[in-house]
C-alpha cells in the first residue's frame, strides 16, 4: 500500500492537552459544539453520581519516563511500558531494569511502546503481547503488535517476533491507537487510530485499510481471527469494526463484550460498544467539531447506517486506558466502567445499566493525566500517570490494610 503522509498543519494536535479549569461540577464545563443535541437522554452529561470516595494514594513508583500500559501477572507484578521504548516489572515494591529484547520503537509525538498484555496461561506459558509504533523509515510508521515470552529469571523477552503490521505506513507522530484486549474467545482485538489524517481524509470510513478501526486477530499468527465480518473480500480481513478515530481505551464488561472509548476532535469523545461489521462514523459524523472552531462535515451527529455512540464527552476528558470494576475493595463499584482521563485528570466512572450510562462520576480529580487502570488483587485500583516523570498509583480506600 502506498504510505500517507499527515498534513504539517495537524501537527501541532499531538502536543499535551493542557489540564481543564476547575470547576465544581465537571458537567457545568461549556461544551464547544453548544449547538449539538444528544440522541437520547444521558447519552451525555448523565446525572453527578453522589460524592466520591475520598481515597487513599500510595505512590509505589516515581520517575517514569511517560508510561503508557500496564498488565497484571498471576503473582500480582506488574509489567509497565513506558513509550521511549522500555518495558519493566514492579515486584514487591521494587522497578525491574528496562528488560531485553524488544524491537525499536518510534517515540515521536503520540508514538513509542504502547500496551502490553499478558496469555491467561501466563504462569505456564510467560507469553507477552505488546503494540508499538514500528519505523519503517523515510519518516513513515506504523501499529504493530509483537509477541515474546519472559525470561525465567525476568530480566528480557525471548523468541520476540512482530505478528501484526497496521497497513498502510503513515508519515505521522499522532494515534496510533492502540489497546490490546483479549476476547473470551482467545482472539485479540487491536484498537488502531485514523493517524491523525484530516477529516477531509476519511481513512477511518475505508475498509482497504487498517486506520480508525478495530481489529480481530489470532493472537499466535496475526492473521485475521474466524468469524469477522470482512473475511470474504469486502475489506480487510482483520476488521472487526470502522469508523473510529483514536481509540485509547478498550475492556471487556463483565458479560463479556468489548467496549472502547475513543478521542473526539475538540469535543466528542466516545463511548462505544463496536460490534461485527458496523460503522462508528468518524469523520462522518461526530460530537465534536475541528480544532479551529469550524464543524466537521457540515456538523453532522447522526446518518442512516453509522452507529450512534453510547456516551460522549464534551469537553473531552482525553480518554486512556478502560477496566470494568470486579474487586472486593469497593463493592459499591462491581460491573462500573473506570476510565483514565488524561485531561480530565482524574479516574471517570461511568454507572452503566442497560447498555447505557446512568450516572458519572470523576474519582481523585487533579492526580495528573491518568495514562491506564488496572485492578489490583485485593481490590485497590492502580494508576499510570503520564509524563516524564510518570507514576504508578495505588488507590485504596481510607483505612484499607496495605
Amino acid at each position: 500500500m502506498t504510505p500517507i503522509r499527515v498534513p504539517a498543519w495537524l501537527l501541532a494536535a499531538a502536543l499535551p492537552l493542557a489540564a481543564a479549569p476547575a470547576l465544581a461540577d465537571f458537567n457545568d464545563y461549556p461544551p464547544n459544539a453548544p449547538d449539538q443535541t444528544p440522541a437520547f437522554q444521558n447519552q451525555t452529561r448523565a446525572p453527578v453520581l453522589p460524592q466520591a470516595l475520598r481515597l487513599a494514594r500510595t505512590p509505589l513508583v516515581e520517575g517514569l519516563r511517560d508510561p503508557w500500559g500496564m498488565a497484571l501477572l498471576p503473582d500480582g507484578s506488574l509489567l509497565l511500558t513506558e513509550k521511549p521504548g522500555a518495558m519493566r516489572i514492579y515486584r514487591d515494591g521494587r522497578l525491574s531494569a528496562p528488560l531485553r529484547g524488544l524491537p525499536k520503537v518510534d517515540a515521536r509525538g503520540q508514538g513509542g511502546l504502547l500496551d502490553v498484555a499478558v496469555a491467561a496461561d501466563f504462569a505456564r506459558s510467560r507469553q507477552v503481547w505488546f503494540s508499538f509504533s514500528e519505523p519503517r523509515g523515510n519518516g513513515e510508521n506504523g501499529t504493530a503488535v509483537g509477541t515474546g515470552r519472559l525470561s525465567p529469571d525476568g530480566t528480557a523477552l525471548e523468541e520476540v517476533r512482530v505478528i501484526f503490521r497496521q497497513q498502510p505506513g503513515v508519515d505521522s507522530p499522532q494515534h496510533f491507537g492502540s489497546r490490546l484486549v483479549f476476547g473470551r474467545d482467545g482472539y485479540l482485538y487491536v484498537t488502531t487510530g485514523e493517524r491523525g489524517l484530516p477529516p477531509d481524509m476519511p481513512v477511518a470510513q475505508d475498509l482497504g485499510n487498517h486506520l480508525g478501526k478495530v481489529l480481530r486477530i489470532d493472537p499466535t499468527t496475526g492473521k485475521a481471527a474466524p468469524g469477522n465480518p470482512f473475511a470474504g473480500g469486502q475489506g480487510q480481513p482483520e476488521i472487526w469494526s470502522y469508523g473510529h478515530r483514536n481509540i485509547q481505551a478498550a475492556a471487556l464488561d463483565p458479560q463479556g463484550r468489548l467496549w472502547t472509548v475513543e478521542h473526539g476532535p475538540q469535543g466528542g469523545d466516545e463511548l462505544n460498544r463496536p460490534q461485527a461489521g458496523r460503522n462508528y462514523g468518524w469523520p462522518v459524523i461526530s460530537y465534536g467539531e475541528n480544532y479551529d472552531g469550524n464543524p466537521i462535515d457540515g456538523g453532522l451527529t447522526a446518518r442512516q447506517g453509522m452507529e450512534q455512540p453510547v456516551y460522549y464527552w464534551d469537553p473531552v476528558i482525553a480518554p486512556s486506558g478502560m477496566v470494568f470494576y470486579q474487586g472486593d475493595m469497593f463493592p459499591e463499584w462491581r460491573g462500573d466502567a473506570l476510565i483514565g482521563g488524561l485531561r480530565a485528570e482524574a479516574v471517570v466512572r461511568l454507572k452503566i445499566q442497560g447498555d447505557r450510562v446512568a450516572g458519572e462520576q470523576r474519582l481523585v480529580q487533579g492526580i495528573g493525566r491518568v495514562r491506564d487502570v488496572e485492578i489490583a488483587p485485593d481490590g485497590a485500583l492502580l494508576v499510570l500517570i503520564d509524563g516524564d516523570p510518570g507514576a504508578l498509583i495505588r488507590l485504596t480506600r481510607r483505612g484499607a490494610q496495605p
